[in-house]
């Protein structure tokens, strides 16, 4: 049984070289591990360093930024072409638990129709939205990802258990809305059935749109607890600002347009209009360029 890892890079010298390490420790058993590297054109020197320290790793460089979804494509498809079983996205602002792969797999057993997994996710220490909140003793335990939710009536997908202090509250294994990309465990048949990440999205919401589609292709999608990671949050692209205006904006309409049910969708368009009107300076620009069909990297330099 081969799983393969894949870690898409972009600049992320301050935090792959940590994530690479965690992976070292790594409980292997009844199964191959093969770890790629896709870089997405970095300029800081980090897809060197790896290829200096972790000679295991294969890395895939990318001519240019092809965003986290064509990014991610490049490594699926190698990992397909080699014999995956199990594909592992993987952020490289993460740090593993060493049974993280482990448990995955055995959950995938329970039931054959399990096509994506996702595990328990804890802010990084020090890496809370609220740090003054907790007491030293709770950071490592504060919820990031705990399963996801999506409010279809406003298309808004959001995490469950998000800032939470981890008391086995959501120990269950159990269906989730979605499965966030920051670690996505998949089954190669899900890949043949479904295909890849859609390329249209580039950056954010190409998680949600991939689980939905596998749902409707009858495959469950699973929140497995017993798999943990630590996330340094948003390591490689900081909350707010207009990258997040333009990507969410854009790709929240080409989401909820496909998905959502007549009546939000009609709320949608209604926003769209006020944003176009009203909105930030990059909301403006996610609103035109979804409606001039403008996707990928769109506008966004």
């Amino acid at each position: 049984m081969k799983v393969f890892i894949i870690i898409l890079n972009w600049n992320g010298k301050e935090f792959i070289l940590e994530c690479l390490d965690s992976l070292k420790k790594l409980q292997i058993t009844n199964y191959k591990l093969q770890i790629i590297v896709v870089d997405n054109a970095s300029t800081d020197g980090s897809v060197g360093l790896v290829e200096q320290r972790y000679k295991e790793v294969k890395i895939l460089r990318n001519k240019n930024n092809l965003g986290f979804a064509e990014g991610n494509n490049v490594g699926i498809r190698y990992a397909l072409e080699n014999g995956a079983d199990y594909v592992l996205i993987l952020n490289s602002d993460t740090i593993i638990d060493e049974n993280l792969i482990v448990q995955l797999i055995k959950v995938t057993k329970k039931d054959p129709k399990i096509g994506i997994l996702g595990p328990k996710i804890y802010f990084a220490p020090g890496f809370e939205f609220h740090k003054k909140r907790y007491k030293p003793e709770e950071k490592g335990k504060v919820i990031w990802y705990a399963g996801g939710k999506i409010d279809w009536n406003n298309v808004l997908a959001s995490h469950r258990g998000v800032d939470e202090v981890d008391k086995g509250q959501y120990d269950k294994v159990e269906e989730t809305g979605f499965v966030s990309g920051c670690c996505l465990f998949v089954k190669r048949e899900v890949f043949e059935k479904i295909g890849l990440f859609d390329p249209k999205y580039f950056l954010y919401l190409e998680d949600n749109d991939f689980c939905q589609r596998a749902k409707r292709a009858g495959f469950k999608v699973i929140y497995a607890p017993g798999g943990k990671l630590w996330h340094l949050n948003a390591g490689s692209s900081r909350v707010g600002g207009p990258l997040h205006d333009y990507y969410l904006t854009r790709n929240r309409l080409l989401f909820g347009m496909r998905y959502a049910p007549y009546r939000a969708r009609l709320a949608l368009f209604k926003e769209s209009l006020k944003l176009l009107i009203f909105g930030r300076k990059w909301q403006k620009a996610g609103v035109r360029d979804f409606y001039f069909r403008k996707f990928g990297r769109g506008s966004w330099k």
